[in-house]
């Protein structure tokens, strides 16, 4: 997966059922996706965080980019503090706003940081991995040539995708390489807005529930094999 900006917990069902995962940090960063921005709940609505990146050239790759952290972290502080201000876990707020203190600039790296502690407050254990630190800058296998070659340097029998990439995949290409290709569908409920029912961040779910809840969402989601994920996909 890319490294996302505190994802919602879908994210985190991923690491919970796997175990390695792969931090897609050499693949090309795409302007208003979800590597740099991800959405909470202000007075009721839904509103985004986004975190500033230096311009740069387009193809450049996750890994190659950088935040703009001067000009980002004071206002996501803020509008974090006007959405949770009332929150009973301003323990939790101090938390957050810790990771957003995280001094390296790089995207990948910034990302991985917060996605490795919350993990770890989660409970879950897993190994966490670079695909630049197995691919070492090689650009020549892209999409699913890629995933199978990063499975095969792990010694993968099985590859878990969210429901989402179901139609990325030939199921039959995997069956060859020996390697299981599976699909993971969210069964955590997301959250009601006003403008929509949504999947937040991460960061929305920690402010309204325990951790305890939390963890005890990792477990909701459903496991599909490729034909029946392709057919279920949205």
């Amino acid at each position: 997966m890319q490294p996302y900006f505190f994802p919602y917990i879908g994210y985190f069902q991923l690491m919970h059922v796997v175990d390695a995962f792969v931090f897609f940090d050499d693949v090309q960063y795409i302007d208003r996706g979800w590597v740099n921005r991800n959405q909470i709940q202000l007075a009721g609505k839904r509103a985004w965080l986004s975190m500033p990146v230096a311009h740069a050239a387009r193809g450049l790759a996750i890994g190659q980019r950088h935040y703009l952290l001067e000009q980002g972290v004071a206002p996501i502080k803020r509008k974090l503090g006007e959405a949770y201000r009332k929150s009973e876990r301003l323990s939790t707020l101090k938390a957050i706003e810790a990771l957003l203190d995280f001094q390296d600039a790089n995207v990948a790296r910034f990302n991985a940081h917060h996605l490795r502690e919350i993990a770890s407050w989660l409970g879950i254990d897993c190994r966490f991995i670079a695909a630049s630190e197995l691919m070492h800058g090689d650009k020549e296998l892209r999409g699913e040539r890629r995933i199978l070659a990063l499975c095969r340097l792990l010694s993968a029998t099985g590859y878990i995708n969210p429901i989402g990439g179901a139609a990325l995949y030939d199921a039959a290409n995997f069956a060859e390489a020996g390697i299981q290709l599976s699909f993971l569908q969210t069964r955590a409920l997301p959250s009601r807005c006003s403008d929509g029912p949504a999947h937040l961040s991460v960061i929305d779910l920690l402010m309204r529930s325990s951790v305890e809840q939390c963890r005890e969402l990792l477990s909701q989601y459903e496991i599909l094999d490729a034909r029946t994920a392709q057919s279920s996909a949205p």
